[in-house]
C-alpha cells in the first residue's frame, strides 16, 4: 500500500515477446503471495503493537529501500516538478496504508483484501475531476457494479456487517487518489523522484505520530514488523519488475490471485474461511476490475507511445 510504495504506473509495453510475458506473469503471481504473507503478518501483529506503528516499522524499510534507488539516481533526481502533488500523493499513500492494516486488524483477510480491489474502479471516477478525463457509459456500468460487490461484501444494514469494511472503502480511496496524481505527474515526475518523496512523506507524518501510541515491542514482535516491511517492499518491488516485463492489461486478472492466497493464510493462521456473500461479492468486484481493465486499454490505444502509462494492480496498497 501500499503502504513506500513503489511507481505506480510503469511504461507501457507495445509488443512484448512471448517469453518476457511469461516472466511478467510469473513475477505478478510472485508478488499476490509475497503480499498475502505480508497482510497476514500484520494482521497477526495488530494483536500486540498499534496499528500506527506497524506502519511506522514497515515505512522505516521502505525510506531504505527507496533511499538507496535515490542514492543510484543521484541528488537532482530528490526536486520534483511538482511537490505540492507529491506530498498530496505520500499522504494519500500513507493513509492507505494506515486504513488498511485498521481494516484487517478487524476483518478476515479475504475480506480486506477483496474490497481493497475496489481501486481501479475509484480511479475511474477520480479521473474525471483529476484528469479532465470523458468516462463512457460502460466504464460506469463497470464502476457501479463493482460498488455493488462491496455492498454485498460488507452488508450494511445487517447482523453480518462490519463497520472495519469503511476503513477498507477509506483505504482504496486514499490510493486511488494516489494513482491518480501519479498519472498525472507521469510525464513530468521521474518514478525515482516519487518514490523517495512518498517514503519520505509517510515517514515524517508516522514519525510525528509514533509517540502517541507507541508500546514497546518485544523482540519477536520488532522481526515479525521488519519482515513485514521487507516482504511489502519487495512484493511492491516484484510488481515493477512484472509491468516491465508484460502489460498491465495482461498481467490484470493474475492479480486477483492475490484472493486466494489472501483466504488461504487466512484459514491456516486464523482458522477462518470467507462466507458465501463474501465469494459473491468478490466475483463481482473482480469482473468489474476486469472490464474496466480492458476498457483502459482499448481508451490506450489511442494514446501516443511515450506518453502511454500501464494501470499497475491498484488492490495492493502494501509498502
Amino acid at each position: 500500500m501500499p503502504q513506500g510504495y513503489s511507481p505506480a504506473y510503469s511504461p507501457g509495453i507495445d509488443a512484448p515477446g512471448a517469453d518476457n510475458v511469461l516472466r511478467g506473469i510469473v513475477l505478478s503471481l510472485l508478488s499476490t503471495t509475497v503480499f498475502a504473507a505480508s497482510d497476514t503478518i500484520a494482521k497477526f501483529l495488530t494483536e500486540s503493537l498499534p496499528v500506527i506503528e506497524i506502519t511506522w516499522i514497515r515505512y522505516m524499510i521502505f525510506v531504505i529501500f527507496a533511499g538507496g534507488l535515490a542514492r543510484s539516481a543521484g541528488v537532482h533526481a530528490l526536486w520534483p516538478r511538482s511537490p505540492t502533488l507529491q506530498v498530496v500523493r505520500g499522504l494519500c499513500v500513507a493513509g492507505s496504508a494506515v486504513l488498511f492494516v485498521f481494516g484487517v486488524s478487524s476483518m478476515q483477510i479475504a475480506q480486506a483484501s477483496t474490497i481493497s480491489f475496489i481501486s481501479p474502479l475509484m480511479i475511474t471516477v477520480l479521473s474525471i475531476p483529476v484528469l479532465g478525463e470523458v468516462v463512457g457509459l460502460r466504464r460506469w456500468a463497470a464502476t457501479a457494479a463493482g460498488l455493488l460487490g462491496v455492498v454485498i461484501v460488507a452488508r450494511p444494514g445487517t447482523g453480518g456487517f462490519q463497520p472495519a469494511a469503511l476503513f477498507g472503502v477509506a483505504s482504496s480511496a486514499c490510493w486511488a487518489l494516489a494513482l491518480v496524481i501519479t498519472r498525472k505527474m507521469a510525464t513530468t515526475e521521474r518514478s525515482t523522484t516519487t518514490l523517495a518523496w512518498t517514503a519520505g512523506v509517510g515517514a515524517v507524518v508516522l514519525t510525528a505520530l509514533l509517540p502517541f501510541v507507541f508500546v514497546p515491542p518485544g523482540l519477536p514482535h520488532l522481526l515479525l514488523a521488519l519482515v513485514v516491511g521487507v516482504l511489502s517492499s519487495a512484493g511492491q518491488w516484484l510488481v515493477v519488475l512484472a509491468h516491465r516485463w508484460a502489460p498491465a492489461s495482461v498481467l490484470a486478472p493474475f492479480s486477483y490471485s492475490q484472493l486466494i492466497w489472501a483466504t488461504i493464510s487466512g484459514w491456516l493462521v486464523f482458522n477462518n474461511l470467507p462466507d458465501e456473500w463474501t465469494l459473491v461479492g468478490a466475483a463481482i468486484i473482480i469482473a468489474s476490475g476486469l472490464y474496466t481493465a480492458h476498457r483502459e486499454r482499448i481508451r490506450a490505444r489511442g494514446v501516443r507511445p511515450r506518453a502511454r502509462v500501464a494501470l499497475v494492480d491498484a488492490a495492493r496498497r502494501h509498502l
